[in-house]
């Protein structure tokens, strides 16, 4: 029953906004736009899902314990000025018209209790871009757009060098084609969770790069702190979250959400056996 009526408060309160009735001041690119800014330009990104605004809440992840710290650090980062760094959010102020049913229930909930932090901490003066450029399979209503999105993400680190930091279960780009555009892919594996707290070693693994080289990362919250690091360093850094699981789930239609059998593998010898032996030889450091 507490559910139900939360449900429908949220539809109350987002038909208010959708209407116009109450303003909305958030203002946020399309995923299409976020693609071709990506693509055509050298700018970096850093996300911004629910669980980054939960955390600035004060609220935990299922990887990452919240902190004062954590919390005043995102809510900086969410407002950060410079344009060379675009900063994601969902898209989901104006309208949700293009996610199913069950996307459209999920965001209703999550601004009814979350709006008033965006409006807070989001950067009046600034244009955001759709977050859902990494998950722009799972809730779209409408789906046959997607091979063409994702061919162009493909392309933006086409003939490039490109570092992952992932976690040791991640495996971007393992078991399908997504990196295959890249000229030449190596990794940097962190912890699987609470990576916050090891940010000083992976960003010495990092910066012992040229700053040629593209960073993908996909660590969760601690891909915020790095992605700003790594920017004011002079280095292109993309925080991709979970665009590796959305592109499978794409690739293999999946109608729903399911887990992928690489996330279970960590030891050097479950990679081996299941023949991951080229995902083993780009590890070049390990936090």
């Amino acid at each position: 029953m507490k559910q139900k009526i939360k449900d429908i408060l949220a539809a109350i309160a987002y038909f208010l906004y959708e209407k116009g009735i109450l303003h909305n001041r958030i203002q946020v690119h399309t995923i299409d736009e976020t693609i071709d800014v990506l693509l055509n330009t050298e700018k970096s990104m850093v996300r911004f899902g629910d669980g980054e605004i939960v955390m600035i809440k004060g609220g935990d992840l299922m990887l990452q314990k919240a902190s004062p710290e954590i919390a005043e650090g995102l809510a900086g980062i969410l407002a950060y000025p410079h344009d060379d760094l675009i900063v994601t959010i969902p898209d989901i102020f104006e309208t949700l018209s293009d996610h199913h049913r069950e996307s459209r229930q999920f965001w209703r909930d999550h601004l009814l209790f979350c709006r008033k932090t965006y409006e807070r901490y989001c950067n009046p003066d600034r244009v955001y871009y759709s977050t859902f450029v990494s998950r722009c399979y799972y809730y779209a209503a409408d789906r046959s757009g997607c091979g063409t999105q994702f061919a162009k993400i493909r392309k933006i680190w086409e003939n490039r060098d490109v570092v992952v930091v992932e976690g040791e279960k991640t495996h971007n780009g393992v078991g399908n084609d997504l990196l295959d555009t890249a000229r030449s892919v190596e990794r940097i594996i962190c912890p699987p969770s609470n990576a916050y707290g090891a940010i000083p070693a992976i960003l010495d693994a990092c910066t012992a790069y040229d700053k040629d080289r593209l960073f993908l990362l996909s660590v969760g919250v601690a891909a915020k702190f790095l992605a700003v690091d790594l920017f004011e360093r002079g280095y292109r850094v993309l925080d991709i979250g979970n665009l590796d699981m959305e592109y499978e789930w794409f690739v293999t239609r999946s109608p729903g959400k399911r887990k992928l059998a690489k996330h279970d593998l960590v030891t050097e010898e479950a990679n081996r056996a299941a023949g991951h032996t080229a995902y083993l030889e780009q590890i070049k450091v390990r936090i």
